[in-house]
């Protein structure tokens, strides 16, 4: 399926302009994080993406340390209740989490919508000074986007 997509595109006319300089290949799944923290409209009950209404995009890769892993499930339970509790801060900011493990090479794609950039800014800010930002390996590129249709996007290309 992914092989077939890729090669259709690659054969078009914009496919010679084309390039995979990153891979983001992920899937959903229900988070082990959030069993007994819920509220409406949460990402971590969808088993699917919805997209939102927000007029930007922040996606990026995220890589735990090994040392997290290693940790007890209530050890990270712990931080990823504090790192829930700062997401809360931001209800402007809608998280899409989706699972990477073997599919490549990060362990989750993450992307963040929203009208506000500032937003995202001050909670990746504050996400950084929580107990479980000590074990991320990684987290970038980030991508910022703006949300456009596929005929604005081509439309743009070019020129």
């Amino acid at each position: 399926l992914f092989q077939d997509m890729s090669a259709k595109m690659l054969a078009s006319g914009l496919g010679k302009y084309l390039s995979t300089p990153y891979s983001y290949l992920a899937m959903t799944k229900r988070s082990v994080y959030v069993d007994h923290h819920t509220h409406e409209g949460q990402e971590s009950k969808r088993l699917t993406v919805v997209p939102g209404k927000g007029k930007y995009i922040f996606v990026y890769p995220f890589l735990k340390t090994r040392e997290w892993f290693l940790l007890t499930k209530a050890a990270r339970q712990g931080m990823m209740d504090e790192h829930i509790e700062v997401g809360h801060r931001f209800p402007s900011v809608k998280l899409n989490t989706t699972y990477s493990f073997g599919l490549d090479d990060q362990e989750w794609v993450v992307a963040f919508e929203s009208d506000k950039p500032e937003d995202f800014l001050d909670l990746v800010m504050a996400l950084r000074e929580t107990e479980g930002s000590r074990y991320t390996l990684r987290d970038t590129p980030i991508f910022t986007c703006i949300r456009k249709s596929l005929k604005e996007t081509l439309d743009t290309l070019g020129g």
